[in-house]
């Protein structure tokens, strides 16, 4: 029944009236009767009417209260450009600064130079930047324009029918009909779909860069429409929450005209940039348009911050004004003593219109102002623009640098903060992200335990062991090409050749499009026909190898499904097979997987095969069977366990494999695609099914698939790599997922059988809950299944007790079980491999319905919505049985090793700040050499602040008996030696120290003030590992080292999870990997590759460290050395303010003459080449000790601008001393040998001489000339009284000219040469060093980099590793013997609180007695022993992979080992 306007007032006030339960947004009624008329009041919540007949009146009223869809992301109008940007430009203090000197100059009694003249400095450097930031807002204006002049299709109230319009004509409450390929203009909340099941599929490239494919519900109640969706038949209205920039996170209700409700949330709102996708015609409302878009509210554009240089520089132009304030106090003295030594007023000082002189006092005052506009070029103006200059130009080669470049993904590096690229050469701290960071976030099915049993896949790690995936286009589009895919194999040869010159488009190419820009760009040609494999689908990921004994119980398991009939079990089967099936069919059904084709990547295939009957005949199954079991035995696989039911012969059977020693030198796999050995399932190949050695293909037992499925092979699209792998693992397995629906899921069993499970409901994954699951009615039994996964740390807590199970037997085998599966764990995160557990349960039908009723008032309530919905998800979360779980490998990136290493040696500390497990973290800290194998690591894992703090000072005890901090860096004569450790133990070398810390401990450190004791850890160990930290905590540690150590950090990482770290931090890296562009939308700098650090921050941060500092120290010298001229000059005019130079020649001097080869030299200077700073990583710690700009090289610079403009000022003075020469003519020498002596001590700074560098500096002194030359030739009455006519023509034809400027600069520039030539003759600094290697051809520059390496390699403080491409440990001392590993699995803690202290243990083989070995023992102040020997954590990452090194030298290893403090 239709709602009328009037009714609906009416509910509103009459549901207030009353007090009914009400929502928020009920509390205040949006519309009251006021004397005939209605008021709108809108409470915090949206309210949206739609804009059709019915409500079309309230949508007006209501809808003019929210903006329109047009968008403006310019900062000026025509009319506020000027007082803005003015506004602006002058919030900065040097602008303000000659601001005031330009106002005191227009004082007629203050005034030095003309009006005109001291305006145009500044007016030229607010005008240059005036145009820059005109154009940049010009772009984004005509950028606006396009994107609001878009097309799409709005429903127009009067012609009943849809209409098309531009974006900015939408406003909140229209209908949007949205087609195949075009992109969203508004939040819109989606109405009808003409998919059958109500599932839009969306691509959210745009805006978060991932490139895999979403799916979007319509409104409950929606999707059962038949034929369009009518806007007329909407009589609804929608309360939502305000707008908000969370883009996964939208709730709200819909309220019908009976006063009912039907509850959404995200699954159901697309969003603005998204593209539809495999959806012919999608209908939604608008909820928000415009800036109030989530889009729009997380753009917050490129981020501006001040570098460390800048502070630094602010602090000198405090001196400078000191200095200034110093000079100007003299002239003021020197004025007053001038003029008081005469007795009569003398001719020059000009009496007042009452004929009075102004008092000596009031003249030095007047005259300290004065000195202040005539000497005000000591505050270099043009300094900040030149820097600005000076970064893009350093931006560019920045962009420009192949070695950057990423050609897998496409991309290169992005610059987002244009003005700290100087930060990134004083680094001292780098926190990184683990997962997508140092790892591939490529997860690839590494192995699994299913009930207690360990299967290990050794043919699947045998696979693994290649390097890498190929990484060339041809290569992987031969890969593509080479796929059976029976479409491609039904092509011509002609067709063939014709695409051989077609390359796919990569999937990185539509994450790189800008999300203001809402436009997807198309490879040219062949985007529509040659799509590549998808997200999550390379061939590393998909192609797993089964383990042969499991992939006989896997089809003896899903035969067994087919056995299985309505009547339910009266109890759980805890049989292997069943065990097994349910393990992969949880595999297969708990997730949120899209499924499409090969041949066309984005069709999904959403429409269930037809099942075939399951009316098989007994006895045919019992033949196939046999068959099985006979093929199986004939296959005479190795290790193989009997295939039966019963518990415990399954494990026993398995024990030796999964307990034998060998297991830790199990090797994490760290290659790419095996082409021979690769095993690859195809559903639809029957011949596969069997192996190799079957006799006889299903087909002659069961019958055919449907028809329409014996197609291509299936694609995957997952929202997470860990998903996909999953998927791809039980397809290994021919446990296919073939189709999915919001309503049912369809799984294809090995021989053929298609299982459609109704899908009653799905959890999906949160942070907070780490967990996933699905709620199923198998179609055997007709059971309700839930099927859950998750993180083992959640999962284990949320399985049934085994002590009430009354079967004495099924407890024993239940907590068998549980044991196991722990071990396996524990070993699956020793070895680095991310664990995941498996678990079901059995519900009844009351049960269920009763949870449903739940659920649903849960999603329809818009109070503690989220709440409600956690408490629904807890209820149905529990009592679960446990399956088994999986190891999944997170493969390292390549070059992370090397990087890792390189970046120590630079003096860089490096901590990973990860949410993983402690064991996966650590083994992979391992494998990347952030912690060696004789490293002693300390870990701590507490939750109490006492116990912490006992620890801390414990570790703290021990650690400073061996070790002094990290950071004490010894400096002499700019040689920097490292800290030397204590000779506790003389003639050994001491290990270094590692701290593994989990979030929460850090709770605990940061809730009982401990911060100061852990940095003070901190600083003896070499590396930090934070697990299992939280977002929040990751910018907490960032903040707290940045804040209390005053170092410079950077931050690194490629989710959203990393996007608080990455703020936090002076220098913030986003990797554009496989998680998004959350990460790099917040980050100051943008790179696809962890490896790609090492050049920036070793090559290009020492470059723009190195460049800008020494720009900065050229500018203050060279204004300081001019503007002393004019000082000097006062004490010979009676400090009258006069100058001996032309002001247009002082104006030039600075703006033309002097400005252009400091921006060279800024941009192009090369101290050091290249490859010498990729080869000596050591060089980098001139950046971070400051060694170009700091408080002594400042005042050097300053002595020595005192010094040059003395020499430049008194030699003419002396030589023309006792003369009748005009002003001028002594002053255009003294401006002429300034100007050579500036740009010479310019060339003298230059380190790598160009072209360019040449060109500029001898321009700069021709132009000099030529501009003087017609200034003084045309200028005849330019500068009244004085007169500079003819002035430098004059001086050309006196040879006295000539042998000023070149004697004069000799004798100011020869301190500084001789300082600079003893520095590169006997200079010890390692820049010097560095330089001198330089200099050396090719060949003999090689063999000095070794020889300094090979020196650095002997010291035994430097301990560097040889980069490798598999990640192996370093040869250990002869002093360290070696012990056999043992598996020896951890015992679950539950409430204690450990500190694990990892220390070097030597066997009976040691010749010296270790300071480390034996059982140390402390005491609380409780009187509780502390310590007790625990033996965990063995060999862990290094030993895997090594059999050969540990075969060749057995005295040459050694495992870890650790001695426990145990509560």
């Amino acid at each position: 029944m239709a709602l009328s306007v009037d009714s609906s007032w009416h509910q509103w006030q009459w549901r207030v009236r009353y007090g009914l339960p009400q929502s928020p947004s009920e509390v205040t009624p949006l519309l009251l009767p006021e004397k005939g008329r209605r008021s709108y009041n809108l409470p915090q919540q949206r309210v949206v009417f739609p804009n059709n007949s019915l409500f079309h009146q309230d949508w007006e009223k209501v809808s003019r209260r929210y903006p329109g869809n047009r968008i403006c992301t310019t900062k000026y109008t025509l009319f506020t450009f000027l007082p803005r940007n003015l506004f602006e430009q002058f919030h900065r203090w040097a602008n303000l600064y000659f601001l005031f000197l330009v106002i005191l100059n227009w004082v007629p009694s203050l005034e030095v130079f003309h009006k005109e003249i001291t305006m145009l400095p500044l007016v030229i450097v607010l005008f240059i930047i005036m145009v820059k930031d005109g154009m940049e807002d010009f772009k984004r204006h005509r950028f606006d324009k396009a994107i609001n002049c878009s097309n799409i299709q709005i429903y127009e109230r009067k012609e009943k029918t849809y209409v098309q319009r531009h974006w900015k004509d939408v406003h909140v409450g229209d209908f949007i009909q949205m087609r195949c390929n075009e992109i969203i203009p508004a939040d819109i909340l989606l109405l009808f779909s003409s998919d059958p099941s109500g599932i839009c599929h969306l691509e959210t490239a745009n805006l978060d860069g991932e490139t895999n494919l979403k799916q979007r519900r319509v409104v409950k109640g929606f999707s059962q429409q038949e034929g369009q969706f009518e806007p007329e038949h909407f009589h609804n209205t929608i309360v939502c929450e305000k707008p908000n920039n969370h883009l996964n996170k939208f709730k709200g209700y819909m309220e019908h005209p009976d006063q009912t409700r039907t509850g959404f949330g995200s699954e159901s709102l697309v969003l603005r940039g998204c593209t539809i996708r495999n959806t012919e015609v999608a209908v939604g409302i608008v909820i928000y348009a415009g800036h109030e878009t989530k889009a729009m509210l997380n753009n917050s554009g490129p981020r501006y911050k001040r570098s460390k240089i800048e502070r630094r520089m602010n602090t000198d132009i405090f001196f400078c004004i000191g200095l200034l304030f110093l000079m100007c106090l003299v002239g003021a003295v020197g004025h007053s003593l001038w003029n008081g030594i005469f007795e009569e007023h003398p001719p020059f000082d000009v009496p007042d219109a009452k004929g009075s002189f102004l008092p000596l006092a009031v003249g030095g005052f007047y005259m300290f102002l004065t000195m202040i506009i005539l000497l005000q070029v000591l505050i270099p103006i043009s300094l900040y623009v030149s820097i600005e200059l000076v970064k893009l130009g350093q931006v560019f080669f920045l962009h420009n640098d192949l070695d950057l470049y990423n050609e897998e993904t496409d991309s290169s590096i992005q610059c987002r903060a244009l003005n700290i690229t100087e930060d990134l050469g004083q680094i001292q701290y780098v926190f990184s992200d683990k997962t997508g960071t140092l790892t591939e976030n490529k997860m690839v099915f590494r192995r699994c335990t299913i009930m207690g049993s360990e299967y290990s896949h050794q043919e699947n790690a045998k696979r693994l062991e290649t390097p890498k995936e190929p990484d060339s286009d041809s290569e992987e589009w031969t890969q593509y090409q080479c796929l059976s895919f029976p479409a491609r194999q039904a092509q011509g040869p002609a067709t063939m050749r014709g695409q051989k010159g077609a390359q796919p488009l990569r999937r990185s190419q539509s994450a790189r499009v800008p999300i203001q820009g809402h436009s997807r760009q198309r490879s040219m040609g062949c985007y529509e026909t040659s799509q590549p494999p998808v997200a999550f689908s390379s061939s590393i990921e998909k192609d797993v190898t089964p383990d042969k004994n499991l992939l006989t119980k896997a089809r003896d398991a899903a035969l067994w499904l087919e056995t299985l009939s309505d009547s339910r079990p009266a109890k759980p089967s805890f049989s292997t097979a069943s065990s097994i099936a349910d393990f992969f069919l949880a595999l297969t059904i708990c997730n949120s997987v899209m499924v499409s084709t090969t041949t066309e990547p984005r069709q999904r295939i959403t429409i269930p095969p037809s099942n075939k009957p399951l009316g098989t005949s007994l006895e045919k199954i019992q033949q196939l069977f046999q068959r099985l079991k006979l093929s199986s035995l004939s296959q005479s696989f190795s290790s193989t366990a009997p295939s039966d039911t019963d518990l415990g012969e399954s494990l026993g059977a398995n024990m030796p494999t999964t307990d034998s020693d060998e297991r830790d030198d199990m090797s994490v796999c760290s290659g790419g695609y095996s082409t021979d050995g690769g095993y690859r399932s195809s559903t639809w190949d029957q011949g596969d099914i069997l192996g190799s050695g079957s006799a006889a293909s299903l087909e002659e037992t069961l019958e055919s698939p449907a028809p329409g499925l014996a197609g291509p092979e299936v694609c995957y699209e997952a929202e997470s790599p860990d998903e996909a792998a999953l998927v791809h693992a039980a397809h290994a397995y021919s446990f296919t997922l073939v189709s999915r629906t919001p309503e049912q899921v369809t799984v294809r069993l090995p021989q053929g059988t298609c299982l459609t499970f109704s899908l009653l409901c799905t959890l999906g994954f949160d942070s907070i809950r780490k967990r996933m699951s699905v709620v199923v009615r198998h179609p055997l039994t007709g059971e309700i299944i839930v099927y859950t996964k998750g993180a083992d740390s959640v999962i284990m807590d949320l399985l049934e007790d085994p002590a009430c199970v009354t079967d004495i037997d099924v407890e024993k085998k239940l907590r068998k079980i549980r044991a196991r599966t722990q071990k396996h764990l524990d070993l699956y995160a020793r070895d680095g491999l991310r664990t995941l557990c498996i678990a079901k349960k059995v519900m009844s039908e009351e049960d269920f319905r009763r949870w449903a009723s739940f659920r649903r008032e849960a999603e329809a309530s818009l109070d503690n919505r989220d709440e409600l919905l956690m408490e629904t998800a807890q209820h149905l979360e529990n009592q679960l049985t446990l399956l088994g779980a999986t190891g999944i490998e997170d493969r390292l990136q390549e070059g992370v090793p090397d990087t890792i290493a390189a970046l120590r040696e630079a003096g860089i500390q490096l901590w990973v700040l990860t949410g993983d497990k402690q064991e996966t973290a650590v083994n992979i800290a391992y494998s990347c050499r952030l912690l060696d194998q004789t490293d002693t690591v300390y870990s701590i894992n507490t939750e109490s602040q006492e116990t912490c703090e006992s620890i801390l000072n414990c570790a703290l005890e021990e650690v400073k008996q061996f070790h002094e901090p990290e950071k004490a860096d010894h400096k002499f004569f700019g040689f920097h030696l490292p800290s030397k450790t204590s000779s506790t133990t003389s003639g050994t070398m001491v290990p270094e120290a590692g701290l593994v810390i989990d979030g929460k401990t850090l709770n605990a450190i940061f809730q009982g003030n401990l911060e100061k004791k852990f940095l003070e850890l901190t600083q003896y160990c070499r590396s930090v590992l934070c697990c299992r930290s939280t977002p929040l905590q990751k910018s907490m540690i960032v903040k707290l080292v940045r804040d209390k150590m005053h170092v410079m950090t950077l931050s690194i990482g490629d989710g959203a999870n990393d996007v608080s770290m990455i703020q936090a931090a002076d220098v913030g890296i986003g990797i554009s990997g496989q998680e998004g562009m959350q990460a790099v939308m917040s980050s100051d700098f943008a790179i696809s590759r962890f490896r790609h650090l090492k050049k920036l921050l070793l090559v290009h941060g020492h470059w723009c460290y190195s460049r800008l500092a020494r720009m900065v120290v050229y500018y203050f010298y060279k204004n300081v050395c001019y503007v002393n001229l004019l000082f000097w000059y006062q004490f010979f005019c009676g400090f009258s303010g006069s100058t001996m130079i032309d002001y247009w020649q002082m104006i030039f001097f600075n703006l033309f003459f002097t400005s252009l080869p400091p921006l060279v030299f800024g941009i192009l200077d090369k101290d050091i080449s290249a490859e010498t700073l990729m080869a000596l990583p050591e060089l980098y710690k001139s950046g971070q000790n400051s060694e170009c700009y700091n408080l002594l090289t400042f005042w050097i610079s300053m002595l020595d601008a005192f010094y040059q403009s003395l020499v430049c000022f008194f030699i003419p003075y002396l030589t023309y001393k006792g003369s009748d020469i005009e002003v001028f003519t002594f002053g255009t020498p003294i401006n002429t040998i300034s100007l050579t002596t500036i740009l010479l001590h310019q060339a003298m700074e230059v380190k790598t001489w160009t072209i360019i560098h040449g060109l500029v500096l001898l321009g700069s002194f021709l132009m000099y000339f030529v501009v003087s030359l017609l200034y003084n030739a045309t200028c005849v009455i330019c500068n009244s009284p004085t007169n500079p006519y003819w002035v430098m023509e004059d001086q050309l034809s006196d040879p006295t000219f000539y042998l000023l400027c070149f004697l004069t600069p000799v004798v100011a520039l020869l301190p500084r040469y001789f300082l600079l030539s003893l520095q590169g003759t006997y200079g010890m600094s390692l820049i010097s060093k560095a330089q001198k290697i330089d200099k050396l051809p090719m060949d003999k520059r090689d063999l000095e980099i070794q020889s300094w390496r090979r020196r650095q390699w002997s010291s035994p403080v430097s301990e560097i590793s040889h980069p490798t491409h598999h990640p192996m440990p370093p040869i250990p001392e002869q002093d360290f013997c070696k012990s056999t590993p043992k598996n020896t699995s951890p015992p679950k803690r539950k409430h204690t609180e450990d500190l694990v202290l990892h220390g070097q243990r030597c066997g009976r083989e040691h010749v010296r007695d270790d300071p480390c070995s034996g059982n140390s023992s402390a005491k609380l102040s409780s009187g509780e022993h502390l310590l007790g020997l625990n033996n965990t954590m063995a060999s862990g990452a290094y030993s895997r992979g090594q059999n050969d090194v540990s075969r060749r030298s057995k005295s040459g290893s050694h495992r870890r080992s650790q001695s426990s403090l145990t509560i």
